[in-house]
């Protein structure tokens, strides 16, 4: 198997809007949709369109939401044994989109912050090269950000890791225990900062002193920038009109690591996550627009 990933999964709801409403003002809801998302998840599902043997460690409820969430999972070929089905709501994200494709969101977590590490089959794990991370919102409790710093530390697998604000906003000493075990550490920009206070270059090489191998930061419509401590590269990113940004840092997650898995050159894998999620940002949704692999090679 290649890749598992481990982090919330919420079903979106996507609310089309003529504008993102600041405090004290009013909008209107041109459209809604309903799309299965969570960071990891997108991710996942992105891997497995491109023909990648993939899995999920996760939580969802004894609920309709949970069933749209395991059914879209089995759609679209990823094992589901690792999902846990309990009591309570899954996870939802009310995601406002406006004209220009910019995006607000709103998640209620529901039974995702509640993984323990008794739940996770570990034996299973080790079926995969590698396991793909992303934030819980910890607002249930921290149990199931404990339960992926215990999985790293106790599994020998490959690692990459995705923070999203969430865990930037908790700062380096809560993450370094992923951090020291990670083999590609995958945030944006504006996280990096966050989580460090240095600009982008400066906190990338001081990421890799904490232990990881390869850190890369997104840089939105100025593409992304990779180093491995030894080199630094610069990949610029593809000029397309965005429909929906929604997911665009998961699309490039999973094109970025599918070319890594694929033993292509750091630079070759900039490229891929640039293309994938160009691709995925042109429809609705976080999943609509991800790429199957013979698609994705016509542009190669």
């Amino acid at each position: 198997m290649d890749v598992i990933g481990f982090g919330a999964i919420n079903l979106d709801k996507i609310y089309r809007v003529d504008k993102i409403p600041k405090e004290d003002e009013e909008g209107f809801v041109k459209d809604v949709e309903l799309h299965p998302g969570g960071s990891a998840a997108n991710t996942i599902v992105g891997l497995a369109r491109l023909n990648m043997r993939t899995g999920y460690l996760g939580k969802v409820g004894n609920d309709k939401e949970g069933r749209i969430l395991l059914e879209d999972f089995r759609r679209e070929g990823v094992e589901t044994r690792g999902i846990i089905v309990s009591e309570g709501r899954s996870g939802n994200a009310m995601i406002f989109v406006d004209e220009k494709g910019h995006r607000a969101i709103l998640v209620d977590p529901g039974v995702n912050d509640t993984i323990s590490y008794d739940e996770i089959d570990t034996d299973y794990v080790t079926r995969f090269r590698m396991i793909h991370l992303t934030s819980f919102v910890c607002r249930n409790g921290d149990l199931s950000l404990k339960s992926q710093k215990k999985l790293v530390n106790e599994v020998d697998i490959a690692v990459s890791f995705d923070p999203g604000m969430i865990y930037a906003e908790m700062g380096i000493k809560e993450l370094k225990d992923i951090i020291s075990k990670t083999t590609i550490f995958m945030p944006n920009e504006k996280e990096i900062h966050t989580l460090t206070g240095e600009n982008y270059r400066d906190a990338s090489m001081y990421i890799i002193e904490l232990g990881a191998e390869i850190v890369v930061v997104k840089l939105g419509e100025r593409g992304c920038y990779i180093t491995d401590g030894k080199k630094e590269i610069e990949v610029p990113a593809l000029s397309v009109k965005p429909m929906d940004t929604t997911g665009a840092g998961d699309a490039f997650n999973a094109g970025f690591i599918y070319g890594y898995l694929k033993g292509k050159s750091l630079e070759e894998c900039g490229r891929l996550g640039n293309l994938v999620a160009a691709l995925s940002i042109q429809k609705v949704g976080a999943r609509t627009g991800l790429p199957r692999e013979d698609e994705l090679l016509k542009f190669l």
